[in-house]
């Protein structure tokens, strides 16, 4: 049996050889010290790409998201964020069950906030009686909006009006490596609008786990705390800190081949005439689109006959995305299944 093709998130992907001698060779020690030598020197490395004082090292994105706005407000306190922001859809209702958080959301259009859909939701301090407006959200790139990337002119506006209002900006970061390498534009430049960010090494870069929280040393500090507190204190995890820093070193750059393949694959779904897609929305890795002859759901089932791994996105929408273990072969072999089974429905 042919291997499947596994077009349902870039986390699908498996340790490559030089990530996996990387693992082997790696110096480590307690974490919970500070004195595993490979985590240290991946805080400090990710830190400086940045332009950020420091960096926490932690299993999860979602660990990274959520100690993020724990140091950053008191329960109570209310976030602003996009309606399909992760922190919102999926994190498992983390910013009320751990932090007394409530979050204001924004319906936008693709996922973009601005300053003319934010400004209304911030509250009036003086206003007791209402939860008080703490942190602005952004989530770059998107996911439930297909990969967009949100422009920097927009983020560096939501930061105007943040520091103007006294409010923090965190930014969910997990994808910021493809908006990088899309646009060109530093990642410093982007972290410069937020005190808190957090990224993510097991989804594009291909590693097996692990995201980093960057911000001040104070922030770090009590983020630190809070990591131990929710059971994230780690001890001998160099070996996987070494995964990190070698996907740093080998697998920003060829993000770039994940989104032209992107790019084809959603260039040749618009021609098939049997699906909705706004191409102008592709600007990563991500794929969305709506079948118009079947369901998403039966859609799934008959790539799946094929060989083809695919998935829901948003409501009524299939959801693709490439990633370092999909290549120019697969995307010949992806083409073929969906000409046959877009045919047929």
């Amino acid at each position: 049996m042919k291997d499947l093709i596994d077009l349902r998130s870039d986390t699908v992907t498996k340790p490559s050889e030089g990530m996996r001698k990387a693992m082997y060779d790696a110096e480590v020690g307690d974490d919970v010290y500070k004195e595993d030598p490979t985590v240290n020197q991946l805080e400090e490395t990710v830190a400086a790409m940045f332009g950020k004082e420091a960096a926490l090292f932690v299993p999860t994105g979602v660990m990274a998201n959520q100690i993020a706005l724990k140091t950053l407000t008191q329960p109570g306190d209310e976030v602003i964020c996009d309606y399909n922001a992760h922190i919102f859809q999926y994190e498992s209702g983390s910013p009320a069950a751990l932090s007394g958080l409530q979050l204001s959301l924004v319906n936008t259009a693709n996922g973009l906030l601005n300053v003319e859909n934010v400004k209304p939701l911030i509250r009036p301090k003086e206003a007791y009686y209402m939860a008080s407006t703490k942190v602005i959200e952004i989530e770059n790139t998107h996911n439930r909006a297909g990969g967009i990337i949100q422009p920097l002119e927009n983020i560096k506006a939501l930061r105007e009006l943040a520091s103007r209002n006294d409010l923090y900006m965190h930014l969910d970061g997990a994808r910021i490596w493809n908006a990088h390498v899309a646009t060109g534009i530093a990642l410093a430049d982007y972290a410069a609008n937020f005190d808190t960010l957090a990224c993510c090494f097991s989804k594009g870069l291909g590693t097996p786990l692990g995201s980093m929280i960057v911000s001040d040393k104070e922030k770090i500090s009590r983020a630190f705390r809070i990591r131990k507190a929710w059971g994230g204190g780690m001890r001998q995890i160099g070996v996987i800190a070494a995964a990190a820093l070698y996907a740093i070193r080998h697998n920003i750059r060829r993000l770039a081949e994940d989104h032209s393949r992107a790019g084809i694959l959603a260039d040749f779904l618009a021609g098939t005439g049997d699906v909705d897609i706004d191409i102008s929305l592709v600007h990563t890795n991500i794929i969305m689109f709506k079948p118009l002859k079947i369901s998403p759901e039966q859609l799934i089932i008959n790539a799946r006959k094929e060989g083809l791994l695919i998935s829901t996105g948003a409501p009524g929408f299939i959801r693709l995305v490439t990633h370092l273990d999909f290549n120019d072969e697969q995307l010949a072999e992806t083409k073929k299944i969906f000409s046959k089974i877009l045919k047929a429905a």
